[in-house]
């Protein structure tokens, strides 16, 4: 399993990132691929979550689970329990790098579970992990210009 990193700088607080980050309801809003987001269990007292997707892919609707512990408000990770998948298993680092000023990193390592051509798997891996760090950027800068 390739691991892929992305990292973006994010105008918002820390704290702000890391609460779009665990509003997973919200998913579907701002995640293009994200059809659906069902938390199945919580506990944000204990910094964990368990939330079902359903994605749209291009060929089809791919469902997976994923268990996720944070430790708040720098560090959100996640594993695959449950899904369509054979394995997803990754993470969010934030870091303030000034007030107002977010470095947030993603690393996630997914084996898709059937054969797909080197190049193109390692292509696709990449652009929806960038795709996705920065429609996470929007969305909190969003959140946070409703804010000011």
């Amino acid at each position: 399993m390739e691991t892929h990193t992305h990292t973006e700088v994010v105008s918002a607080p820390l704290d702000l990132c890391f609460e779009v980050l665990v509003d997973f309801a919200h998913y579907p809003q701002w995640f293009g691929m994200i059809q659906t987001a069902r938390i199945v269990e919580s506990d944000p007292a204990a910094g964990t979550w368990t939330v079902e997707y359903e994605l749209h892919a291009i060929v089809r609707t791919i469902r997976y689970t994923l268990s996720y512990e944070s430790k708040r408000p720098h560090r959100l990770s996640w594993k695959m329990t449950a899904g369509d998948l054979a394995a997803i298993k990754g993470s969010y680092d934030l870091v303030e790098l000034e007030r107002g000023l977010t470095e947030a990193t993603c690393t996630q390592a997914l084996d898709v579970g059937f054969w797909v051509p080197g190049p193109l798997r390692r292509i696709f891996e990449q652009s929806a992990l960038t795709d996705s760090v920065r429609e996470f950027k929007q969305a909190v800068e969003e959140r946070a210009d409703e804010i000011d």
